[in-house]
């Protein structure tokens, strides 16, 4: 038997997802959840084999919950089953460590089947949702600093400019010259496309380049 629980805030959703599910001979519905404290609650408790997962709930969404879910229950799958498809709500879904990501308008049947294969291993995510992994997967490819990557000092230097320091600040930090900063920070509006100290540093925070050459 498939061990499920429904973490889901509105009573009709759960409803209809348990009258279904009642149906499958090898699926059982142990637990619901109405928000993402109680879902993690539960799955302690209870240990389901896959847990179907909203996204938007009071007091903790479906993300928090999943990533402390499988932080804790590695084993434990997580399906989201939500009526959002847009980039904003699938990345970091899928970061979180879910195994699918389903709309609420799929089909029984569909979602059965999804149930059944994310247990046998396999990732299932909505053509929808696909899309905008793919779309963001090339956005991410064509971001300057992937296209032109920094040197570890640059990176070096970044961190250190994203902390307000001045040249000379930052030069007695890296124990370079302030020539040197200079000529690297010159480098990094290149490469970043930026024109400024402050663009640079609000793109290195946006996209993670804030510890220097520790990032990779």
């Amino acid at each position: 038997m498939i061990r499920v629980l429904i973490a889901d805030d509105h009573h009709v959703v759960r409803r209809g997802l348990l009258f279904f599910l009642k149906t499958q001979k090898d699926i059982e519905v142990i637990g619901e959840a109405k928000n993402g404290v109680e879902a993690v609650e539960l799955v302690d408790s209870l240990q389901p084999d896959i847990v179907l997962m909203d996204l938007v709930m009071p007091e903790m969404d479906g993300i928090q919950a999943t990533k402390k879910i499988k932080a804790k229950w590695p084993a434990v799958h997580i399906l989201m089953l939500t009526s959002f498809s847009d980039k904003d709500h699938v990345l970091p879904a899928i970061e979180a460590g879910a195994a699918g990501y389903q709309l609420k308008d799929i089909e029984p049947d569909e979602l059965v089947n999804s149930i059944r294969q994310i247990i046998s291993g396999e990732n299932i995510i909505h053509p929808v949702a696909t899309t905008q992994l793919e779309e963001t997967l090339r956005e991410e490819e064509n971001l300057p600093h992937v296209k032109n990557a920094l040197t570890p000092r640059e990176r070096d230097v970044l961190a250190e400019l994203t902390k307000g320091k001045s040249n000379r600040e930052i030069a007695s930090s890296l124990f370079v010259t302030e020539k040197t900063v200079k000529t690297h920070i010159s480098n990094i509006f290149t490469k970043l496309d930026v024109q400024d100290r402050t663009q640079a540093a609000l793109y290195a925070v946006k996209h993670g380049l804030t510890e220097g050459s520790e990032i990779q």
